[in-house]
C-alpha cells in the first residue's frame, strides 16, 4: 500500500529549509518526495511539518534520576523496568534512534527489536571504560561503592574499570562479546563522579591506542566522555570518533577536531540538569554540585566556538541526568550557541545518522530511506516549543505514537 503524507511541509535533513511537499511511503520505505503525489491512502499533513526520525546520540535509558541515596535503596532489577518507561518517553518526543552511553545491555536492545517493549532504535555501549579514580569509579572516601544503574556489573555488563593497555584490550573485547555497538571511554574526569576533576585528562596515549585498535578490528567506533582540554586532544589524536560534552575546548582541540572530522556531542542541558536535580532535593555530593555550577558558562562558550569554527555537531542530551522525554530541551540551547534552527535539526537528524554510521538508511526524508517520520504541528524551526507539538511518530512507516 502506498501511503501519501500530503499537504504539509517537509524538512528533508539534506540542507534545505522546510518546504511544501508530499511524501510517499510503501513497505516501510520512502519511495518519493515531491508535489502532487498520489497513493492508496492519504494522511493529511496540512499545517504540519514532516521531519526525519530524530536522534539522541547520548542517553542513559536505565537511569531516571541522579539521587545517590535513592540508588542505594533501589532493587537491582528495577532499572530494567525504568528503561521501559524511559524508552517509551523518548519515542514520544520524536526520537526514533538513540545511542545509549552506558547502562543498557543487549537484552534491553533486543527487547525493543523484538517488539516486547516500545522504544527507539538502539546502539549500546553497555559500560563506560574508566581508569581507577576516574569518571566511572564509584568509590567514595568512606570506602563505600555507590554505583548508579549504568555502573553495576552483571552478566550482561562486564566491568569497565581498567588500568594499562593489557586490561584495556581485555575490557574492549569483553564489551564487544557482550554486544556493544560502540565503545565508550572516559578520557577525563566528570561532574557527577566523586573523586576526579573535569579538567584532568585520564588514560595515557598507549591505553587509548590499544582501545581504538581493538574497536577498529571489530568495525565499531569509539565515543569519549571528554571534558578536559588534554583529554579531548588525546581522544582526537587516538582516532576516537566523537567527543561527548567537550566542556574545556581550546583552539588547538577545535583545530584537531576539524582536521580529523571528529564529532562533538555537546549535551548542553546536562550540567543544568544536575543543578535542577540538586535544587529539587536530590542527594548529590557538594563537589558534584560545585563542578556543575563551574562548567555551565564554560561549556556554553566552548560550544559556541566549536560551532563558529565548523566542528561537526550531533545532538545528545545525557538524558537520565535530565528527564527522559524532555530530550528536545537541548535544541534551543544549541541555537543559543550559534547554530541556526536548520543546523540544529540537521544535527538531530542527518548529522547524527552520519555519526552513528546509519546515514545510508536513516536521518533524511528521501527516496530509498527507511520511513522513520515525525509529524510536528506548525513550524518545526520554532525550537522552543517543538517538543510540545509532536503529533505523530512513525517507525518503518508504522504509526507508533499519536
Amino acid at each position: 500500500m502506498r501511503v501519501v503524507f500530503g499537504g504539509g511541509r517537509v524538512f528533508d535533513g539534506l540542507g534545505s529549509a522546510p518546504a511544501p511537499a508530499d511524501l510517499v511511503v510503501e513497505d516501510g520505505r520512502i519511495v518519493d518526495v515531491g508535489s502532487g503525489l498520489d497513493g492508496d491512502e492519504r494522511v493529511d499533513c496540512s499545517g504540519r511539518t514532516l521531519l526525519p526520525g530524530l536522534f539522541d546520540c547520548h542517553t542513559h535509558v536505565m537511569l531516571d534520576h541522579i539521587d545517590l541515596w535513592r540508588h542505594v535503596q533501589t532493587p537491582f532489577s528495577y532499572q530494567f523496568y525504568v528503561a521501559m518507561k524511559n524508552l517509551d518517553a523518548t519515542l514520544r518526543t520524536g526520537i526514533t534512534s538513540v545511542r545509549d552511553a552506558g547502562g543498557a545491555d543487549l537484552g534491553v536492545k533486543q527487547a525493543v527489536e523484538d517488539g516486547l517493549i516500545a522504544g527507539p532504535r538502539m546502539q549500546i555501549s553497555i559500560r563506560m571504560l574508566s581508569q581507577t579514580g576516574g569518571h566511572g569509579d564509584d568509590w567514595y572516601v568512606s570506602g563505600a561503592m555507590v554505583p548508579t544503574p549504568f555502573g553495576i556489573d552483571h552478566p550482561g555488563a562486564p566491568s569497565g574499570m581498567v588500568d594499562g593497555p593489557d586490561e584495556m584490550r581485555r575490557a574492549v573485547r569483553a564489551l564487544i562479546r557482550a554486544g556493544a555497538d560502540v565503545i565508550k571511554v572516559a578520557t577525563s574526569g566528570g561532574v557527577l563522579s566523586p573523586r576526579d576533576d573535569p579538567r584532568h585528562a585520564h588514560f595515557r596515549p598507549d591505553e587509548l591506542s590499544v582501545l581504538v585498535a581493538e574497536a577498529d578490528s571489530a568495525g565499531i567506533a569509539v565515543m569519549a566522555h571528554a571534558q578536559a582540554t588534554d583529554g579531548i586532544k588525546n581522544a582526537v589524536r587516538a582516532g576516537i570518533r566523537s567527543i561527548e560534552h567537550g566542556i574545556f575546548l581550546d583552539d588547538e582541540a577545535i583545530e584537531l577536531m576539524l582536521e580529523r572530522g571528529t564529532f562533538l556531542v555537546p549535551t548542553l542541558v546536562a550540567p543544568r540538569g544536575v543543578l535542577a536535580a540538586a535544587d529539587a532535593g536530590a542527594a548529590i555530593p557538594e563537589d558534584s554540585k560545585r563542578k556543575a555550577r563551574e562548567v555551565v558558562d564554560i561549556h556554553r562558550e566552548s560550544f559556541r566556538r566549536a560551532v563558529e569554527a565548523g566542528v561537526r555537531i550531533a545532538m545528545g542530551t545525557d538524558s537520565g541526568v535530565t528527564p527522559h522525554g524532555q530530550n528536545l530541551r537541548e535544541l534551543p540551547l544549541m541555537a543559543e550557541g550559534g547554530m541556526t534552527p536548520e543546523q540544529v535539526l540537521r544535527a538531530t537528524t542527518s548529522s547524527a545518522a552520519e555519526l552513528l554510521g546509519v546515514a545510508d538508511r536513516l536521518g533524511t526524508l528521501e527516496a530509498g530511506k527507511v520511513a522513520d517520520i515525525v509529524v510536528v504541528d506548525g513550524d518545526a524551526l520554532d525550537l522552543a516549543s517543538i517538543s510540545e507539538r509532536i503529533e505523530a511518530v512513525y517507525v518503518d512507516g508504522q504509526r507508533v505514537i499519536g
